[in-house]
């Protein structure tokens, strides 16, 4: 506990905190349909794999977002982009409570886009956050940072509440202080010390056009432009990709050049895509599994969210003392056991609630690890890296309702949606332990900063 102290008293604890509240808020108004999806389907009529899309837009929305709100973080203060991206989130919250009667499910698809902003708070407050902090601690504050997605618990335990009270359009009103909340406190207390290497103005061009790019995907998507059926859903994540890497400059496009950006990416469309795809979704999960009622549901989402969100501060101290490499391989083959056993046995409500809770634990220690690996090895362009990092986890939490939905609708059971994530895990699992050896000759802690790849040396050209 002492060292943990020592470590906050190392940096600016005020500046941590405003960007923990910002990442806390954007997450609660990112996965709130997912709590709130058992009552909208009482008003809007929805297949399965409709209402697996429906909770998955805000997803895939921020995991897009993430890319080009990063590549505008390394141009402009965090701040400014940290208003922006509040004020953006409201809108879903306020349109809904404007609204008289039940909105079409296409405006909720449209709304769920702006939901992302919160979701892409991700690649603002992070980078941010570490700005404050020497590299030594790194693993720890963005650990810290990072569990604002503990605004996932809140989701459970309000939004089913409120909904049953006051209806669901009136619950997501409840985000609306904890969105003002943060805009005081990154007003007074937030502090961007990264420097800033890019132009402004084409900087938000490329965000502006994502945004509304994806609005329009969206849109195409529910025409069925796309492919009819299940193939425009599963298509969405490739064009929005394309579109958000096609605005970047050309000197962050040169990351996807390297295969560790593409492991990394992997790795964290599992930890983190696994946390917020099934905290989206777990609450269909076990209201259609185990005919769970729809408040009960929400509050062991919560329950399982809160486990995820506080571990990945520790995942991070963990990876801070043996590396992120040696953290993952563990958790790696963790969440694939876990996923196999769960299609294998298919268990009875006290069973699947005591493997939920495990793959929980191993997404939020596996979140707090990955991290801990990004100032290391992609010093100088950690903003950008944050968000195309960021993206491949909204990406796999965007799949992970998407899957689950689409195997529940064809076969009748999760069974194949649990398998697909398990062998998903293993091929990870196989990629980093064939990359250890190299892995940790930058990743180890007393070694990092003089042990970087060669590619690293395009961070000073970009300064």
């Amino acid at each position: 506990m002492k060292n943990v102290i020592a470590s906050l008293k190392s940096g600016d604890w005020r500046a941590l905190l405003a960007c923990f509240l910002y990442f806390d808020s954007g997450f609660t108004v990112w996965v709130m349909l997912g709590p709130l999806a058992p009552f909208i389907s009482r008003d809007i009529a929805m297949s399965p794999a409709e209402q697996g899309f429906l909770v998955a837009v805000p997803v895939l929305a921020a995991a897009i977002l993430r890319v080009t709100l990063g590549n505008l973080f390394q141009s402009v203060d965090g701040r400014k982009i940290a208003q922006m991206g509040v004020l953006l989130s409201a809108i879903p919250a306020f349109v809904l409570l404007l609204t008289p009667g039940a909105p079409s499910y296409l405006t909720l698809l449209v709304l769920g886009v702006f939901l992302g902003m919160g979701g892409a708070s991700f690649a603002v407050a992070l980078p941010m956050a570490g700005s404050n902090y020497p590299p030594r601690v790194q693993g720890l504050v963005l650990g810290l940072a990072a569990a604002g997605n503990i605004g996932a618990v809140l989701d459970g335990f309000m939004f089913p509440t409120l909904a049953g009270a006051f209806g669901w359009q009136k619950a997501t009103a409840a985000a609306l202080p904890l969105l003002a909340l943060t805009s005081v406190a990154i007003f007074f207390w937030a502090k961007d010390r990264s420097p800033k290497t890019g132009s402004p103005l084409p900087a938000f061009g490329a965000f502006a056009l994502t945004l509304f790019g994806l609005i329009g995907m969206v849109l195409l998507v529910h025409a069925g432009a796309l492919g009819g059926g299940e193939a425009g859903l599963l298509l969405l994540p490739f064009f929005g990709a394309l579109m958000a890497v096609a605005v970047l400059p050309q000197r962050y496009r040169a990351v996807l050049a390297e295969r560790d950006t593409w492991v990394i990416m992997l790795v964290y469309s599992i930890t983190f895509g696994g946390f917020v795809g099934m905290s989206s979704y777990v609450s269909l999960l076990l209201t259609s599994l185990y005919q769970m009622s729809k408040i009960n549901a929400g509050l062991l989402m919560a329950l399982m969210a809160f486990t995820g969100a506080v571990l990945r501060p520790f995942g991070g101290l963990i990876a801070d003392r043996v590396t992120g490499v040696r953290a993952l391989l563990f958790l790696l083959a963790g969440i694939s056991v876990l996923d196999f056993t769960f299609a294998a046995t298919m268990p009875p409500l006290a069973g699947g609630v005591v493997l939920l809770l495990g793959l929980y634990t191993c997404f939020g220690l596996g979140n707090g690890a990955t991290f801990q690996l990004v100032p290391h090895r992609w010093q100088g362009k950690t903003g950008v890296m944050t968000g195309i990092i960021g993206a491949a986890g909204g990406i796999g939490g965007f799949y992970l309702p998407v899957v689950m939905g689409i195997a529940k609708q064809s076969t009748g059971s999760y069974q194949m949606g649990f398998v697909t994530f398990g062998a998903i895990a293993a091929l990870a699992f196989v990629l980093v332990a064939a990359l250890r050896q190299k892995w940790l000759a930058w990743a180890m802690p007393e070694h990092a900063q003089g042990a970087r790849p060669p590619a690293m040396g395009m961070a000073t050209a970009i300064k």
